[in-house]
């Protein structure tokens, strides 16, 4: 409310129930700006922020008590726990919003709401402008501006606090011990979808949800970035990339991990797998105050490139083929995202035409990879139908980095004792 303006009102709709088919809904997930500001879980509910309003600056519109729905669907917090459990400086029943929010928007010159997230919504903020527009005459004044409220607020969802980071750190925690299970599962004849089940397993244990479709790939299915099949046999010398994270109290975690179906890598495996590490640890590294956002891909990409020269993906001088771009062949996608309470997590990733500038509280990800596919012809035999991508969640703080998904084996020899049993 102190970047608006005290002339201004924020309006936030909570993100619609939506069907899955027939009349099954999926499960629901509150929009994440809405549950930034409001922690309020509710479907069919309005947020509005108004500076300086003397009856209470935070209104929440809800659903009313319903004892009838409430027998079918659950409990409602209904106006009065939206006062009591959520913070609302006052709350109406969303049934009356129509009637009331004109007179709150009559007495503002800037609308701080965000169009094309919402377009039923959208069109319902329009009409009470311009409802408002057409009693000019009669003395009611309208909003002259609308402001989008994305930027201000994803900005502020960048950094993260104090408690923001304790429930990463325990949604990281969460992931560390599903892929930890799923790795014991691993066995060749094992289907791709038995160590998913693995992993869904452990986060519904700690009342956890998925963050996103888990990817479990084996063999050259590792190489498909996107892999959502998980519908394959795990085979007896092949590799298996896992990458699964968890939404815990809605923040998410992120990792990958690749390794041995049958506990032992091979020469070739182990190989570009040490490349990969490499990159990774030098690109976590990179990820402290000062530091420009891309300076970690950067960091990567150098590993990467002179990893691939060596073994004999790529031939030429380093630096020529990094400023050519050749390494993308294999390895073609940006080292990492921002994460939080979406697994993409929003924040701009430049400012103005500058890559921005890590800072403390900035939690991101770290996940360089290397992909041969198996038509790949002007690799050498060894290497086709690997794909290696290694991913931690890492928080920037004052001192060094905090990889908050470190608890997770990664180095080559810890992988096999770890997949012996000889390893916690």
């Amino acid at each position: 409310m102190r970047e608006v303006g005290r002339d201004a009102i924020v309006i936030l709709p909570a993100a619609p129930v939506r069907r899955r088919n027939g009349d099954v809904e999926y499960p629901y997930r509150q929009d994440s700006d809405f549950h930034f500001l409001t922690g309020f879980p509710e479907p069919e509910a309005v947020a509005v922020l108004m500076p300086h309003r003397a009856e209470g600056e935070y209104v929440l519109f809800c659903r009313d008590r319903d004892p009838t729905r409430e027998l079918w669907d659950g409990d409602r917090a209904g106006p009065a726990g939206a006062v009591e459990r959520f913070g609302a400086d006052d709350a109406f029943p969303i049934g009356d919003i129509d009637e009331i929010l004109p007179g709150m928007l009559e007495s503002r010159s800037r609308v701080c709401y965000t169009m094309g997230l919402h377009p039923e919504f959208d069109q319902r903020v329009i009409g009470w402008v311009n409802g408002l527009r057409a009693q000019s005459k009669q003395g009611l004044h309208a909003p002259q501006e609308f402001f989008a409220l994305d930027h201000l607020l994803h900005d502020m969802r960048l950094y993260k606090s104090r408690p923001e980071l304790d429930t990463m750190r325990r949604s990281a925690a969460i992931a560390v011990e599903a892929h930890r299970r799923a790795m014991r599962k691993a066995a060749p004849g094992v289907m791709e979808y038995e160590l998913a089940a693995e992993l869904l397993h452990e986060f519904h244990r700690h009342h956890a949800e998925i963050a996103y479709e888990p990817i479990v790939g084996g063999g050259a299915n590792a190489c498909v970035l996107h892999y959502r099949t998980n519908a394959a046999p795990l085979r007896d010398g092949d590799l298996v990339l896992i990458d699964a994270g968890c939404e815990f109290d809605y923040y998410a975690s992120d990792i990958t991990r690749t390794f041995p179906v049958s506990g032992r890598f091979s020469p070739a495996q182990r190989a570009l797998y040490e490349v990969v590490l490499e990159a990774q640890y030098a690109a976590i590294a990179a990820c402290v105050p000062g530091n420009h956002w891309n300076d970690p891909h950067d960091a990567a990409v150098r590993v990467i490139t002179h990893g691939l020269v060596s073994l004999g993906l790529l031939k030429g001088k380093v630096a020529k083929l990094i400023k050519e771009g050749a390494y993308r062949e294999w390895f073609m996608h940006r080292t990492g995202h921002w994460l939080g309470l979406d697994v993409h997590d929003v924040g701009d990733y430049k400012v103005g035409d500058a890559w921005r500038v890590l800072e403390p509280g900035m939690v991101l990800t770290v996940e360089p990879g290397i992909y041969v596919p198996p038509g790949a012809r002007r690799a050498p035999k060894e290497f086709r139908g690997i794909g290696i991508r290694i991913e931690d969640d890492v928080a920037v703080t004052r001192a060094a980095p905090e990889v908050l998904t470190g608890a997770l084996v990664k180095q080559p020899d810890e992988v096999e004792r770890f997949l012996a049993g000889t390893a916690a």
